[in-house]
């Protein structure tokens, strides 16, 4: 791990593989050091930039970035070749998988879960002067799901515990509690998840059984629900 002291404040128990850069230079934004809370786990390839503020307990992938002038809660995962771009907002536990995309001045609210391949979008006009000054990336409600390869517009809300469905492209915004996919999305009802019906989904299929192996118990004994 490569660090300035006085490039970081905080980050104790950092637990690092070679090759992590704490604290890389920012040339725009918030002056000061990366405030980096303890218990973090950074796995090489990940670049923390100063002028943000990163709570306890971060976890990243391979060739992970968090730019700067972000706000990151506690216990959040960022997994590998993802990238938090400036100026984000991410609450606790929030969840990011691989190879995601958060525009500049997005905000993801506690417990919310973006799956492999979604990208955040936050200039609804590229190119032109004023859309790149009035930036802003959409607005992820708590405990939220976005399945792989969901594109999110800029200035668009995604309600709390809302499920996008997987290549959805959301263009408006989609109310608390609802499911919706498409492109664009559109809603096509709550967001009721029953294990019941991932259960009534593989248990029937011999070949589906046989690739969970000895998970394919959970489907007769009742398992987590």
């Amino acid at each position: 791990m490569t660090a300035t002291e006085a490039r970081l404040v905080g980050g104790v128990g950092i637990a690092a593989d070679d090759g992590v850069l704490v604290g890389y230079p920012s040339g725009r934004g918030r002056p000061g050091p990366l405030e980096l809370g303890d218990g973090a786990t950074l796995r090489s390839g990940t670049v923390l930039y100063t002028g943000s503020r990163i709570g306890r307990r971060l976890t990243t992938g391979h060739g992970v970035v968090i730019r700067e002038e972000c706000e990151v809660g506690d216990d959040v995962a960022v997994w590998s070749g993802s990238v938090i771009d400036y100026g984000c907002r991410l609450g606790d536990r929030v969840k990011i998988h691989t190879n995601c995309y958060v525009a500049q001045y997005s905000e993801i609210e506690d417990d919310a879960f973006l799956a492999p391949g979604v990208s955040l979008a936050n200039d609804i006009f590229p190119g032109d002067p004023l859309s790149a000054e009035l930036m802003l990336g959409p607005s992820i409600g708590a405990g939220a799901q976005l399945g792989v390869n969901v594109t999110v517009l800029p200035f668009v809300r995604v309600g709390a515990g809302c499920v996008v469905g997987s290549g959805s492209v959301v263009t408006r915004d989609l109310p608390d509690g609802t499911l919706a996919y498409g492109n664009p999305a559109r809603v096509v009802g709550k967001a009721d998840r029953s294990p019941d019906e991932i259960r009534a989904r593989l248990a029937g299929s011999p070949a589906l059984r046989a690739r969970l192996g000895r998970r394919a118990a959970l489907l007769d004994d009742g398992g987590p629900s």
